[in-house]
């Protein structure tokens, strides 16, 4: 039997969106300065380890494709993320790919970028991940369907808005479960029954 994990979508999930004055849009932290944690997920995130699942963080991050950032910047918001959840996030898989990079060194038509599975299979050849015992959970339904498509059960984080339930209908997607925070998913992975013994994990 292979390990069980918390696939986490990033941005929106595990920390804010950052409101951009000078061009009026919200996007993804340029920065670490620019990084916080939402309320509840160093908590959340604590608890998903402490019920045995991997935590692993699968997100699209284009900004250094759209040369918005660099990946040192990157990284060091990366290591801030791990630091601020204390040491509890297992694995970091990012894509970097955008079809319409300004970097055309990232401009491609990969199989990591969601809604495609990529990070989630890759995550789980190396962490040997079983993927139908294991959950993907984000704020957006590129994320849901990456997590149906490698085969792991759905949490959709947010309101369940009359535009977004246009958007499943449309697309013909729609996630397991749909709760507010990502404290109230650990709440639905415990009744699906997806902890395991830690000492089958290895964490004890």
């Amino acid at each position: 039997m292979g390990r069980r994990a918390a696939f986490l979508d990033r941005d929106g999930v595990i920390n804010s969106y950052v409101y951009n004055q000078e061009f009026g849009t919200v996007d993804s932290p340029s920065n670490p300065e620019e990084f916080q944690l939402l309320p509840g997920v160093r908590d959340a995130i604590t608890r998903f380890h402490n019920l045995g699942l991997l935590v692993v963080v699968v997100s699209n991050q284009p900004g250094i494709a759209k040369r918005k950032f660099s990946p040192d910047l990157l990284n060091a918001t990366t290591e801030k993320m791990r630091r601020l959840c204390d040491g509890k996030i297992d694995a970091v898989y990012y894509c970097l790919h955008h079809p319409q990079a300004a970097d055309k060194k990232y401009e491609r038509d990969c199989d990591c970028r969601k809604p495609k599975p990529g990070l989630l299979l890759e995550a789980a050849a190396e962490w040997d991940i079983d993927l139908p015992a294991s959950v993907m959970i984000g704020d957006g339904l590129t994320d849901v369907i990456a997590g149906q498509r490698a085969g792991t059960r759905t949490i959709l984080l947010g309101a369940r808005k009359c535009y977004v339930c246009a958007a499943m209908d449309e697309r013909h997607v729609a996630p397991d479960f749909c709760v507010k925070t990502l404290s109230d998913a650990v709440g639905i992975v415990e009744s699906m029954n997806l902890s395991v013994d830690l000492a089958v994990q290895g964490r004890i």
